[in-house]
């Protein structure tokens, strides 16, 4: 008898019969695992399940709304799931933006002939252009267009090719732009095509100076084109190898001495112009600009 009421007091209420005081252990059900329902939301925009854990990487402790409206945006721009999570990679700071700052952003850089295929690739070259101080954009935009004179349309195909130009201290560009315009004689519409704001300005002088000094490039008078010099394009994309071979006919030891003697002129040079606050050393050429586009 003891026995079977021992057996029955371990049988469920649910048989009908339990003992005074008995009641059944009841387990919570599992919840929903932490992140699951961002990465579901996130496989919903196009990101694959790959991708998706990787964003949720980025900034774990960032709110999922954040997250998912950054990602939106770049999406927007007709970039690719994988090309919106590496420029997120590049930039995380990018998940940190007020969705209506990347909102506005866009329209800016639409504003500027930004739109399509460009912006997509401007957006990918150079991820910085959406964390950037507005005044800043619009300091370098006024430069290139008000002092360099850039048309509209050359500032469109610059900043589609050479996003970086707008992260340039508005000094160092304009200096770069004065260079290549007085100094080598080349017209706006060349440095456009040549990509000229790609190239380092000290690379840049280094291959000019070289030729020059080689007798392989004259510095045209004003008002007159050079049209034997060498293109601007063959001396800011060619290697070095090439560079050397087919326009400077010399050897990469030559080049390697000469960049070294012209480091030490350069030396003795920056004290006196720095004292004298002159970053621009054509600065009073500035007023010839509408000149010589004539």
């Amino acid at each position: 008898m003891a026995a079977r009421v021992l057996h029955g007091c371990c049988r469920p209420a649910a048989a009908g019969w339990a003992p005074a005081g008995w009641a059944p252990v009841l387990r919570a059900a599992p919840g929903p695992c932490r992140g699951c329902g961002e990465a579901a939301a996130l496989r919903d925009m196009g990101f694959s399940e790959e991708q998706a854990r990787r964003l949720l990487g980025l900034q774990p402790r960032l709110g999922p709304q954040r997250r998912e409206a950054a990602a939106a945006q770049l999406l927007l721009l007709g970039l690719s799931a994988e090309a919106a999570l590496g420029l997120l990679e590049r930039l995380p700071a990018l998940l940190r933006m007020p969705p209506e700052r990347l909102r506005e952003r866009t329209a800016e850089l639409r504003r500027l002939g930004l739109d399509g295929g460009q912006l997509q690739r401007a957006a990918s070259r150079c991820p910085q252009l959406f964390t950037l101080p507005r005044r800043r954009v619009a300091a370098a935009v006024r430069l290139l267009r008000e002092r360099c004179l850039f048309t509209a349309e050359q500032l469109k195909e610059l900043l589609g090719t050479c996003p970086d130009v707008l992260l340039e201290e508005p000094r160092h560009l304009h200096l770069h732009f004065q260079y290549v315009y007085f100094r080598m004689g080349v017209r706006q519409q060349e440095m456009v095509k040549a990509r000229l704001f790609r190239t380092p300005f000290a690379e840049l002088r280094n291959r000019h100076i070289f030729l020059e000094r080689r007798g392989l490039y004259q510095t045209p008078l004003k008002g007159q084109a050079q049209t034997d010099n060498p293109k601007l394009k063959d001396i800011l994309r060619l290697s070095d190898k090439d560079f050397l071979a087919s326009l400077a006919r010399s050897t990469p030891e030559e080049y390697e001495a000469f960049k070294k003697l012209l480091a030490r002129e350069e030396e003795e040079e920056n004290a006196e112009k720095e004292e004298e606050g002159s970053d621009a050393p054509y600065a009073e050429e500035d007023e010839d600009l509408d000149e010589w586009r004539k």
